[in-house]
């Protein structure tokens, strides 16, 4: 499966064992902590072979807080700045989907004249709104622009 750790313990079965009669699952350890071979595998006779075990594992507070941070930003993300070109482009692609957006919401400040709040609520049901895209357009623009400012002015000041 993606994106699923799956850890299995598994014991083999030794084939003397069967042939003497003797169960081998009676003679582990791990006795009334088996896991029950599942239906593939036991249309496929895998049972024969080797058996499942349970696998138990504990973790602390610490170790769980650190796996929980392993694939968190760092402080050295808000360091790191694009190409020039790259960031040129995509300031022209945020100001040019802002472009449309603004005309989008003059649109529809337009059409809500005249109109009664159930109308309204009403009429825009499933429509994109365009002002919060232009809110979310102008805080990406700007926060995008003082990190790359701050990372160049750090980096000629350090390095």
């Amino acid at each position: 499966m993606k994106g699923k750790v799956v850890i299995d313990c598994f014991r083999l079965i030794n084939p003397q064992l069967m042939m003497l009669g003797q169960e081998p699952r009676q003679t582990t350890s791990n006795v009334g902590h088996l896991k029950k071979p599942s239906i593939q595998a036991l249309i496929h006779g895998l049972n024969r072979h080797y058996y499942s075990m349970v696998i138990d594992y504990r973790k602390n507070e610490l170790e769980e807080q650190m796996l929980t941070n392993l694939y968190k930003k760092t402080w050295v993300a808000g360091l790191i700045t694009l190409d020039f070109a790259c960031h040129t482009l995509a300031n022209h692609e945020i100001i040019a989907n802002m472009a449309r957006h603004s005309e989008n919401y003059n649109l529809r400040v337009r059409d809500e004249e005249g109109r009664t709040v159930e109308e309204l609520l009403v009429a825009n049901v499933g429509k994109v709104d365009p002002k919060r895209h232009l809110e979310q357009g102008v805080d990406e623009v700007m926060a995008a622009n003082i990190m790359q400012v701050l990372g160049i002015m750090l980096k000629t000041l350090v390095f």
